[in-house]
């Protein structure tokens, strides 16, 4: 299990555990965290799970595919550090991961 704290654009922080082999999204969607939309339900086929992670953790998140990367050209303000959150796995590894959403989805 994982600690992640997603900050919603306003500053208001969740911090929530998440178990092991699911999503960043599924523990959004499970903890009913504001922000996160997931329309698609996590099947990459749209934006509404965008989130900004901090720099520091890229390297221990799991890699971006290049159809994640076509699919966040969709996404709202998508940054260097944008990722689909519907697209990294929750492991042991992430444990503290921080996670920014963005002001809207799209």
């Amino acid at each position: 299990m994982a600690k992640i704290t997603y900050i919603e654009h306003n500053g208001n922080s969740h911090t929530i555990d998440v178990a092991n082999g699911l999503t960043v999204m599924e523990g959004a969607i499970q903890n009913d965290i504001p922000g996160i939309d997931a329309d698609c339900g996590g099947s990459m086929a749209c934006a509404t799970c965008h989130v900004y992670v901090k720099q520091e953790w890229f390297d221990r998140i799991n890699k971006k595919t290049e159809g994640e990367d076509d699919m966040l050209d969709q996404a709202y303000e998508p940054k260097k550090n944008s990722r689909l959150s519907c697209q990294i796995s929750v492991s042991d590894e992430i444990d503290g991961l921080i996670i920014n959403l963005p002001e809207k989805q799209v």
